[in-house]
C-alpha cells in the first residue's frame, strides 16, 4: 500500500515539475514585444539573436521576473501552509500577523510621512532600495511586538486576533497618511501596493533570493514540527516539543518569506490561502513532509501562470499582479468552501 502512495507522489512531483518548466518558458515567450520561439531557445541556450534588443529584454526583464515569479509563489504558499497549520486555521495567510501591514506601514512613513512635512518633487532620488528597507523595518517591528506578545499568551487563536486587529490598527493609520498625503507621493504607494514582478532588478534579486531560500529551508525543515502542531499545541507539549520555540522559528520563516516578497513585489494576496488547500486536495495528505513540497511546486506554477495572464498576451498592457491573483485565488477559496461544505474538513 505504501509502495502505491509514494509512486503516486512520485507522479505528482514529476508531473508539477514539468508543468512549472513550461509554465516557466511561457513566461519569458509571452510580452509586448513578440520574440520568436526559435530565438527565444537560441538567445537561452547561446545568448545570440538575430536582434540585440530581444537579448536584452530576454536577460534584463524577463529572466529576472520569471525568477522572481518563482520565489514569490513558493514563498507566500509556503508561508501560507505554515500559517494555517500553527494556527489551525483554514483561512489564514502570510500575512494574517500584521507582516505585510508592518511592511506597508514603513513605505508609508516613507513615501507619504515625509511628503507631510517636506514637498518632494518626486521619490526617485530614494531608489527602490529606500523603499524596501521601510518595508523590512516595518515588518520587523511587527514581528517582534507578535513574539513578545506570544512569550506572554499562551493560546494560539488569541495571538491570531492580536495579530488581526494590529494589522487593521495599522491599516488605519496608513490610511490617515493617504487622506493627508501629496498627490504624486500617494500614487507612487497605490501602485506599491498593487504589486509587481517585473520592477525587481538583478540586484534587488541578489538579495530577495538568499532570503527566501533560507525561509523555505528552514520550513522545509520543520516538517516534523509542523505534523505535531497539527494535532494541537497541548498534544504537542506532551510530546516534549518546545512550543515558545517552535512558534519563533515558524514565525521567523513566515517573517522572511512573507516580509522579503512583500517588501520586493508589494503586498500579494490570496496565493497563500488558495494553494494550501490545493495541496491538501491534489496530495491527499496532512503530512507536512510531502505537503511543503507540493505547496512549493503549486504556488510557483500559479504565480507563473498570474504573471502569464497579467501581461495580456498580445497586449501591450500589463495587469497589477496582486489583481490577478486575487481573481485566480478568490474563486479557489470558494469552490473548496462549497464542496467541502465546512472549511474545518480542508485542515
Amino acid at each position: 500500500m505504501k509502495v502505491k502512495v509514494y509512486t503516486r507522489y512520485f507522479y505528482l512531483f514529476t508531473l508539477l515539475i514539468v508543468l512549472v518548466l513550461l509554465f516557466s518558458f511561457l513566461d519569458l515567450y509571452f510580452g509586448s514585444v513578440k520574440i520568436p520561439l526559435r530565438d527565444v531557445f537560441s538567445i537561452l541556450l547561446s545568448a545570440e539573436s538575430e536582434k540585440a534588443s530581444w537579448v536584452n529584454i530576454l536577460y534584463e526583464f524577463r529572466l529576472p521576473k520569471l525568477f522572481t515569479a518563482l520565489l514569490t509563489g513558493s514563498a507566500l504558499a509556503v508561508a501560507g501552509l505554515q500559517m494555517q497549520t500553527i494556527f489551525r486555521n483554514p483561512l489564514a495567510g502570510p500575512y494574517v500577523l500584521g507582516i505585510s501591514a508592518g511592511a506597508s506601514l514603513g513605505v508609508a512613513i516613507l513615501v507619504m510621512g515625509f511628503s507631510s512635512v517636506i514637498v518632494f518633487t518626486g521619490i526617485s532620488f530614494m531608489g527602490n532600495w529606500a523603499i524596501v528597507s521601510a518595508a523590512w523595518i516595518g515588518s520587523a517591528l511587527v514581528l517582534f511586538l507578535i513574539f513578545i506578545i506570544s512569550l506572554r499568551v499562551r493560546d494560539i487563536m488569541t495571538i491570531l486576533i492580536l495579530g488581526i486587529l494590529l494589522g487593521s490598527a495599522i491599516a488605519a493609520f496608513v490610511s490617515i497618511l493617504q487622506y493627508f498625503s501629496d498627490e504624486s507621493m500617494l500614487k507612487t504607494f497605490i501602485v506599491w501596493t498593487m504589486g509587481s514582478l517585473g520592477g525587481v532588478t538583478k540586484s534587488q534579486l541578489l538579495v530577495l533570493t538568499p532570503g527566501i531560500i533560507i525561509g523555505l529551508i528552514i520550513s522545509l525543515l520543520s516538517g516534523k514540527i509542523l505534523n505535531v502542531l497539527l494535532l494541537g499545541e497541548s498534544y504537542a507539549a506532551s510530546m516534549g516539543l518546545n512550543v515558545k520555540l517552535a512558534r519563533f522559528v515558524i514565525f521567523i520563516s513566515t517573517s522572511m518569506l512573507a516580509g522579503s516578497v512583500t517588501a520586493f513585489c508589494g503586498p500579494i494576496g490570496f496565493v497563500g490561502i488558495a494553494v494550501p488547500h490545493i495541496a491538501r486536495m491534489v496530495f491527499r495528505t496532512a503530512n507536512h513532509n510531502i505537503l511543503l513540497w507540493g505547496t512549493l511546486l503549486l504556488g510557483a506554477l500559479l504565480m507563473l501562470i498570474g504573471d502569464i495572464i497579467s501581461q495580456l498576451p498580445g497586449s501591450q498592457n500589463t495587469l497589477p499582479i496582486n489583481a490577478v491573483t486575487a481573481l485566480l485565488g478568490i474563486p479557489i477559496v470558494i469552490w473548496l468552501i462549497i464542496k467541502n461544505q465546512k472549511l474545518s474538513s480542508l485542515m
